[in-house]
């Protein structure tokens, strides 16, 4: 489908802008890297959806520290120097990494043909200062290459030379200097908190919501500064006990798919004036001409207060045939591991039927999902192009989300996605990477409400660009006016913002903490997650579970353990004051 040109147009002249977010990190990390050369003042690296990135060692085993961290920040395929010429065609961007020994005269050939060929060759070198670095910037001097040096190859200094690459360290040291831009992968360190006490704190209550079964497994992050200072995972995907629960996994984020895939669409949107808030629905979508949505404007409907229904159950409604175990000419949307539902069910029933279903209480704070199936709708007229595309196009990709995006079978392997109910009345199988809400998967897998899926990492990168208040990676997506306005409290009748959960100004309800202040927002999911925002403390809050397995259960609400962990994080924060 046809996309638009604006928001390319947008990035690229907002990317041009000097409006600096670096305020917000705070590095507190000795950096021994050095750069020594830096054309075009390319590194950090930064818009990362115009680079294909290849690393060569010369054995990937060695540097396994330094293509690791690379591959936190970017898709980086590892090559070994026997496989440069032919494997490396394809990148534009080849990282050359190793030791004097490393660098041999033939290896240097072919970089020198990479040069010819119009590459960005960074040379990443593990030598004592001024030998390997000497020799390359003689070797290379009238060359277009980028060049950074540290004294060795321990594999702390490795994760600072990939970290000092993509801007997860400012290089500090030095004539060339450059400032953090991305998030900082030092486990706390310097932080001056006691990570060792909160991570005792942590695993009690992770353990004990494994123990009484409120969840099989979880993921836990916690950024403050900038700085990743909590990042680990607990038990397993089901309570088999079969794959263990790893950070790199891919969980199904329900809610959360609200304020991470819809709402940063509507946000852009409505920077590029395609869409304006004041205006109603009926000025966007010919369907809801001459019906009761007609009149009612967007900004009601990202706030819950347009009086929709709350959740119409369009599964129970499917009538003998409409669900089959195999595909077929009319059964072609798949919900699920042997599951297709007939063609055409959400365009011909699910979304005439909310159309036409009742407004009550307008003006009141009734949350409900069609809001969000409504802004999804006007996303794509606008932009002629389907959601989940348009937003990695212009967020996800660029910024460096690699997993983040709606129905991941299609990208990733089965056991890289947490699995979740095992759906005996819709359909029928244990769901493994297919979107567990019945509405959003009868719509193909991409909902505004629902659908998203995203590892633990993927999601802090999304909110450090929210507390950077629309900059990440050295690039301005959004401006900071549009973070504030969505994120702040824009109600007369509830807490929320648009699109967004915030903390209740009621502390009695100890939502979502005891210890939560006001400037906090972020959201819920109904399979067990949350990411709250905080930018009085500068610090995201990040719980991935599946907490819906083997059958939705509430023991997880019962035992507060997501409110409990975030308030163990508090803890550790007010201690350190």
């Amino acid at each position: 489908m046809k996309k638009t040109a604006l928001p390319k147009f947008f990035v690229l002249f907002f990317s041009l802008i000097s409006i600096s977010a670096f305020g917000q990190y705070k590095q507190a990390v000795d950096n021994h890297v050095l750069l020594s050369k830096n054309p075009s003042q390319s590194i950090p690296l930064k818009r990362l959806d115009e680079l294909k990135i290849a690393v060569v060692t010369a054995s990937p085993a060695h540097y396994a520290p330094f293509v690791s961290m690379l591959q936190r920040y970017a898709e980086v395929s590892s090559f070994d120097f026997h496989q440069y010429d032919e494997k490396t065609k394809y990148y534009n961007t080849i990282i050359v990494a190793g030791t004097i020994e490393d660098l041999r005269g033939d290896y240097l050939a072919m970089v020198q043909q990479s040069i010819v060929n119009r590459k960005h060759v960074i040379f990443c070198t593990f030598s004592p200062q001024n030998t390997v670095a000497g020799t390359l910037n003689n070797s290379f001097r009238q060359q277009n290459i980028t060049l950074l040096d540290v004294a060795d190859a321990s594999p702390a200094h490795q994760e600072q030379m990939a970290m000092s690459i993509f801007g997860g360290l400012g290089i500090t040291e030095g004539q060339n200097k450059t400032e953090q831009t991305r998030l900082q992968y030092t486990k706390g360190e310097r932080s001056g908190l006691d990570i060792a006490k909160m991570t005792q704190k942590i695993d009690v209550i992770a353990q004990e919501a494994i123990r009484e079964h409120a969840v099989p497994g979880l993921v836990v992050m916690a950024v403050k500064n900038g700085q990743v200072i909590f990042e680990k995972s607990y038990g397993y995907h089901t309570y088999e006990n079969k794959i263990q629960t790893k950070t790199t996994d891919i969980f199904d984020l329900a809610s959360i798919s609200k304020i991470a895939g819809t709402t940063p669409v509507i946000m852009h949107l409505q920077e590029l004036k395609i869409v304006n808030l004041d205006s109603t629905i009926g000025r966007y979508l010919y369907q809801a001409k001459g019906t009761n949505k007609e009149n009612i404007p967007l900004r009601a409907v990202m706030l819950h207060e347009a009086g929709f229904t709350p959740f119409i159950p369009f599964y129970r409604d499917l009538k003998k045939g409409d669900l089959q175990t195999f595909p077929s000419e009319n059964h072609q949307v798949k919900v699920a591991d042997n599951a297709y539902l007939i063609n055409n069910y959400y365009q011909d029933v699910m979304w005439p039927t909310m159309l036409k279903s009742s407004i009550k209480d307008a003006g009141k704070y009734i949350y409900s999902d069609i809001s969000m199936y409504v802004m999804k709708e006007v996303a794509e007229h606008e932009t002629s192009q389907p959601m989940d595309e348009y937003v990695t196009d212009f967020l996800y990709a660029p910024i460096g989300m690699k997993t983040a995006g709606y129905n991941p079978r299609n990208r990733f392997e089965k056991d890289a996605v947490v699995p979740t109910e095992n759906d005996t009345s819709f359909r029928k199988v244990l769901l493994e990477g297919y979107v567990h809400d019945q509405g959003a998967a009868m719509a193909g897998g991409v909902a505004g409400h629902a659908g998203l899926f995203s590892t633990v990492n993927d999601l802090a990168i999304y909110a450090q660009l929210l507390l950077n208040r629309g900059d990440y990676g050295g690039v301005r997506f959004y401006n900071p006016a549009t973070i504030d306005l969505f994120t702040s409290n824009q109600s007369k009748v509830s807490r929320r913002g648009l699109g967004f959960d915030r903390a209740d100004p009621d502390p009695k309800k100890e939502y979502p903490s005891k210890l939560a202040n006001s400037s906090v927002y972020g959201h819920t999911g109904y399979t067990g997650t949350c990411i709250w925002i905080d930018p009085k403390h500068q610090l995201t809050y990040i719980f991935l579970s599946n907490r819906v397995h083997p059958q939705v259960s509430t023991k997880l609400y019962e035992l507060n353990v997501r409110s409990r962990i975030q308030d163990a994080i508090y803890e550790t924060i007010n201690e350190a004051k």
